[in-house]
């Protein structure tokens, strides 16, 4: 019974790293898309989400039986329940994706907005975020989860000087009407992106607080003590 139990508990693990790597490649594939103004690709994204959700109630279903057949304790208890909630931070994280990718397509269909070096930065810590979370789940690091919190307060910063250049844009627009539509239309849109990416460091920091519990019964959510 108890290989059996680790054989399960390896195959949940790996079910948990596929969607990471899939939701991992959604992400890189939607900043692509907005950057490079790839409308097949920002489509991918879209139709790719499916498969993630999929894994989700693999995730699921895998656990529901763990905990229903085995009766876990401790540590074993831990990593399934926490394994559960990273499944459902990273649907909510692919979900995101699909959204930039949905507001790149139209972004596609029109000319584009001038360059915003903070968006980038934006789409950068968002990406390290996720590797950092992802990667401290793989190596059980406690250190390497909690420091993903402290990346939020820089996709913070940059979320807000997006949103400050694309006001004073909007604010200086042309006046004629209908290209003043249209450039507030594209500013929004960019906005809703840095906004996505910007959720996306939130669940990213909640993918670490759930790896802390799974590798120290630590609860530090909500909490303000830097742990070292």
């Amino acid at each position: 019974m108890e290989r059996h139990f680790i054989k399960e508990l390896d195959a949940l693990k790996m079910t948990l790293l596929n969607m990471a790597a899939l939701t991992r490649r959604a992400l890189e594939k939607a900043t692509h898309a907005y950057l490079n103004r790839d409308e097949k690709e920002a489509q991918t994204v879209i139709d790719g989400d499916k498969e993630i959700n999929d894994l989700e109630l693999q995730v699921d279903n895998i656990s529901l039986k763990l905990l229903a057949l085995e009766q876990p304790m401790a540590r074993d208890l831990r990593f399934i329940i926490g394994t559960t909630k990273i499944s459902k931070e990273l649907e909510r994280i692919a979900d995101q994706a699909v959204n930039i990718a949905q507001r790149s397509l139209f972004l596609c269909q029109h000319p584009p907005l001038h360059h915003i070096p903070s968006m980038e930065r934006l789409m950068t810590i968002a990406d390290n975020m996720l590797d950092a979370a992802i990667s401290s789940f793989i190596n059980e690091d406690f250190q390497q989860a909690i420091k993903v919190r402290q990346m939020d307060d820089m996709a913070d910063k940059y979320t807000l000087e997006v949103l400050q250049t694309l006001v004073e844009y909007m604010v200086k627009s042309t006046p004629v009407a209908e290209k003043r539509l249209l450039n507030t239309n594209r500013s929004i849109q960019t906005i809703i992106i840095s906004r996505c990416l910007e959720r996306i460091g939130d669940l990213a920091t909640n993918i670490g607080e759930h790896v802390a519990f799974i590798v120290k019964a630590i609860n530090i959510k909500h909490q303000k003590i830097d742990f070292e």
